[in-house]
C-alpha cells in the first residue's frame, strides 16, 4: 500500500518525506506507545545517549573526531549534549552552594550561601557559555592549521566532560579538607581531566605526546586564569549591586 506524506502529500519511501522532511508519524495509536516515542525522541533514549556518554569518557576526543569526520548519526549532537550536561551541572552546583559547602571562613551560611547559589544558577552558566569560544580561540592560536569550527566542537565536548568531573569533585570539597581519601579522590579526578585533554588533543589533532602535553599545560593555565578573573570580577560586581 502506497503511503503519502501527511504534510505535502508526496509519496513516502521511508520514515521521512523526501520532499518536505516531515517524519511519517502515525498518531492513531495507543497513548502509551505515542508517549514512549515522544520521550525517546525528546531525551534521545534510543541508544545514542548512552553510546555518547560511554564514548565521551572512555575514548577522549572520539566524539569530536567522529563529528568532524561526518559520522554524526551515532552520537548526540554536541550542542544538545552540552546543554543537557551544563544545565544539570549548574543546578547541582547551585544546590551544593546553597548547602554552604563552598563557603570560605568568615562567610555567612545564610546570605553568602544564597548569593553563591544565585551566582552559580544564573550568572556562571551564561559566563561559561561565552567562554566556550574563548577556549576554542586558545586552541586556534596553538593549532592554527585547523578551522575554528573544529576547535569549537572540541571545546564543547571537553567542557561537557569537565562539568561531569567537576560535579564529582566539588561536593566533596569540605570532606577533602578533613579526610585524606576525599583529597585523593579529588586529585585523581583532576589528574583524569588533565590526561583526558592530552588524549583528546592527540586523537583529534594527531599531534605528538609531547605536543599534546605542552599544549594542555598552556591552555589549562591560561584558561584557568581567565575564568578565575572573570568569575572574581562578576562576583564582585554582583556584591556591589546587591
Amino acid at each position: 500500500m502506497t503511503r503519502h506524506c501527511r504534510n505535502c502529500d508526496s509519496v513516502l519511501t521511508g520514515a521521512f518525506c523526501a520532499a518536505c522532511g516531515q517524519k511519517d508519524l502515525d498518531l492513531e495509536r495507543p497513548l502509551t506507545e505515542l508517549l514512549g516515542e515522544i520521550i525517546r525522541e525528546a531525551f534521545d533514549i534510543d541508544g545514542r545517549a548512552w553510546r555518547t556518554a560511554r564514548t565521551l569518557f572512555r575514548h577522549p576526543g572520539l566524539l569530536t573526531y567522529a563529528y568532524l569526520a561526518g559520522k554524526r548519526r551515532l552520537y548526540t549532537p554536541p550542542l544538545r549534549l552540552y546543554l543537557f550536561i551544563s544545565v544539570s551541572f549548574f543546578i547541582l552546583m547551585a544546590w551544593v552552594a546553597g548547602q554552604g559547602v563552598l563557603l570560605e571562613p568568615g562567610q555567612s551560611p545564610g546570605a553568602d550561601a544564597d548569593r553563591q547559589a544565585r551566582f552559580l544558577a544564573e550568572d556562571l552558566p551564561r559566563l561559561m557559555f561565552v567562554l566556550l569560544p574563548a577556549f576554542a580561540l586558545l586552541l586556534k592560536i596553538l593549532l592554527h592549521k585547523r578551522l575554528y569550527f573544529d576547535h569549537l566542537i572540541f571545546s564543547v565536548h571537553l567542557h561537557s566532560a569537565a562539568y561531569v568531573v567537576l560535579a564529582l569533585m566539588v561536593p566533596i570539597e569540605n570532606a577533602a579538607a578533613a579526610f585524606w581519601p576525599a583529597l585523593v579522590a579529588q586529585a585523581l579526578l583532576l589528574s583524569y581531566l588533565v590526561i583526558y585533554m592530552v588524549l583528546a588533543l592527540r586523537r583529534v589533532y594527531t599531534t605528538s605526546w609531547l605536543g599534546a602535553a605542552l599544549r594542555t599545560v598552556v591552555i589549562f593555565s591560561v584558561y584557568i586564569v581567565l575564568v578565575s578573573a572573570l568569575i572574581e570580577g562578576t562576583s564582585s560586581f554582583q556584591i556591589i549591586s546587591d
